[in-house]
This record gives C-alpha cells, sequence and structure tokens, in this order.
C-alpha cells in the first residue's frame, strides 16, 4: 500500500499485474510514453499492445489507418512487421471479426481493454514471448 494508502496506483495489465511497456522503438501509447494506459481523453482506447504484421498493416491502412507511411511532421517514422504498437481496443476487435488481428501482449495490454475484448479471446490471440 503506498503512502496514500491506495492499494495499487500504477495500471495493471490483463493478468493482473503491473502493466509492462509495449515499445520505445518505436515509441507508443496515448502518452507516447511506451505504454498502453489511457485515460477518459482517449477516445480510440490505445490499450492493446500488438506485435505488428503485414497482413495486418495492410489490413489497417485499407480501413482507413495507415500505420506504414511515415509522417515526420509528427514524428512518426511508420511500422513495419514485428514492431510492437498500442492499438485501439475496438479496432483489435474489428480486425479479430475479419480474421485479421495481430498477437496481443498480455503483460504489456492494459486492463481496461477487457471491457471490449474477453480474456479468453486474448489468450487464444496471445504472442509466445519465448
Amino acid at each position: 500500500m503506498s503512502p496514500s494508502g491506495d492499494v495499487q496506483s500504477k495500471p495493471l495489465n490483463v493478468l493482473g499485474e503491473p502493466l509492462e511497456t509495449c515499445s520505445c522503438d518505436p515509441m507508443t501509447g496515448w502518452y507516447r510514453d511506451g505504454f498502453c494506459k489511457t485515460d477518459q481523453s482517449d477516445i480510440g482506447q490505445h490499450t492493446v499492445c500488438c506485435v505488428m504484421t503485414k497482413a495486418f498493416l495492410t489490413y489497417s491502412k485499407a480501413q482507413g489507418n495507415d500505420l506504414i507511411t511515415p509522417v515526420p511532421e509528427f514524428g512518426f517514422l511508420g511500422l513495419k512487421p514485428g514492431d510492437h504498437w498500442c492499438l485501439c481496443a475496438p479496432r483489435w476487435k474489428q480486425a479479430y471479426e475479419d480474421g485479421m488481428a495481430p498477437r496481443i501482449r498480455l503483460r504489456q495490454t492494459e486492463i481496461s481493454a477487457l471491457s471490449i475484448i474477453g480474456i479468453e479471446i486474448m489468450m487464444q490471440n496471445a504472442y509466445n514471448e519465448d
């Protein structure tokens, strides 16, 4: 327990453990701090840490969310297969329903994503960290 009396002040992952960093290269997250954590101003709910695939990146671009093309004026170099990235939970679910979802890094996915995606589906689509 912290001095303020909070039992847990850090965000949790979907396993109920402290949230781990998704990626700092490329830098990801709603806060651009490497973590897939969110707040009420994050309408997209960027909480699902995924490992990018060519198939997903192509799918995402076709859906109107181009994650491949660099946008230097925003410091975005574009993503490539193998990069780890915080996706919006509803976008991941849509990709899953379309058979195009990338693998999820469970320890790096914020617990709030469970309000959109069931834990069973996440576990079936987990990235093997070994």
